[in-house]
């Protein structure tokens, strides 16, 4: 066998050994459950909600006994919640997440054409989180208790307390009104176009979480500065650059993408305000309007949308663990090997 592909069944033996498959269908079917679940209490909340979707899509004039019962029919409102819902999930398992009430054009194309973009504003963000929040987090945890470790905290602390809006406000005064450095709202026409658009709202997205990977990371390489090994390591004289890098570093592994996956969340759940503040066309700004109109399809496939992003960045944190640190591998059943029988002594029959 040639060394390329012996190095090849070296790491495909490694991977099989960080992940094991009943490991990974346990997750995934954990995953698939939790969504399930998710996806009934979404069902039931916007149920048990004020209004009726039937006069909302009517209005005030056209609401008639007549009207209101075929537009009931149309939509499997007259039946029974929880045949609503059967028909909900039957038809979302073959891609048709419903037509919406506000529009009357399919959900699915509706949350398509705005979901680049808001995957776009979180992976922005995201990239600002993690350019800012390990590299302080790692100078505070190197210079804890110290003056640069206090300094880096309150802006930590800064930046955590500071709404989006208010956030994406002063941001685009500075950058945008007084510099005239980028735009102040738009999602611009695609490409470079479409970056320059996006900064500001990145900016004031990654920002709101900057501090949770901070603290982590912080958290993270204090810890590995008192373990025993780094602290022996040191001692006898090893560069502090290779102990930071082969040592620190790579202890802080999961902490920081478990941070990561919570992290994730978080900046979903804010791209809502900061999508009315940039006039963003995105998720954010289509779920407020269609909650706003109780627009039951839209809002349910929002839902379940985000949902699964967030179940599925959790899935892919778990399955990274064993990768990252060999201490979380699922330890393998030794065999079991025939006792062996001791000694007779000598002088005993």
């Amino acid at each position: 066998m040639s060394p390329p592909a012996v190095g090849v069944e070296a790491r495909r033996g490694r991977w099989r050994e960080a992940l094991p498959l009943r490991f990974v269908l346990r997750r995934l079917a954990g995953t698939v459950g939790l969504l399930c679940v998710l996806s009934v209490a979404v069902f039931a909340l916007l149920q048990v909600a004020p209004g009726d979707p039937a006069r909302t899509l009517l209005g005030a004039r056209g609401a008639t006994p007549a009207a209101l019962a075929a537009v009931r029919a149309r939509y499997h409102l007259d039946e029974p919640v929880a045949v609503q819902y059967a028909h909900w999930l039957l038809d979302a398992l073959h891609g048709d997440l419903g037509t919406s009430i506000r529009t009357g054009d399919a959900v699915s194309a509706a949350v398509g054409e705005r979901f680049a973009l808001t995957l776009q504003l979180v992976l922005l963000g995201l990239a600002v989180a993690l350019a800012l929040g390990v590299p302080l987090g790692v100078l505070a945890g190197l210079r804890a208790r110290r003056t640069v470790d206090r300094a880096v905290q309150a802006l930590g602390i800064v930046a955590l307390s500071t709404p989006a809006f208010a956030g994406g406000l002063v941001l685009s005064y500075v950058f945008s009104l007084m510099l005239g450095w980028l735009p102040a709202y738009g999602a611009g026409r695609g490409g470079g176009d479409r970056l320059l658009h996006l900064a500001l709202p990145a900016v004031t997205l990654g920002l709101a979480v900057t501090a949770v990977l901070l603290k982590l990371t912080r958290a993270a390489v204090v810890r590995e500065l008192s373990r025993e090994h780094v602290v022996f390591a040191l001692a006898r004289g090893v560069p502090a650059r290779t102990v930071l890098r082969r040592y620190v570093l790579r202890g802080t592994a999961v902490p920081i993408t478990t941070g990561i996956g919570l992290v994730l969340a978080y900046l979903l759940a804010g791209t809502v305000m900061v999508e009315q503040v940039f006039a963003l066309p995105g998720l954010g700004q289509l779920l407020v309007e269609s909650v706003s109109f109780r627009d039951v399809p839209v809002v349910q496939a929002e839902a379940l949308l985000v949902a699964a992003l967030v179940c599925s960045a959790n899935l892919a944190v778990d399955l990274a663990h064993p990768l990252a640190d060999p201490r979380l591998r699922t330890p393998r059943v030794a065999r079991a090997r025939p006792a062996i029988p001791a000694e007779t002594p000598r002088g005993q029959a």
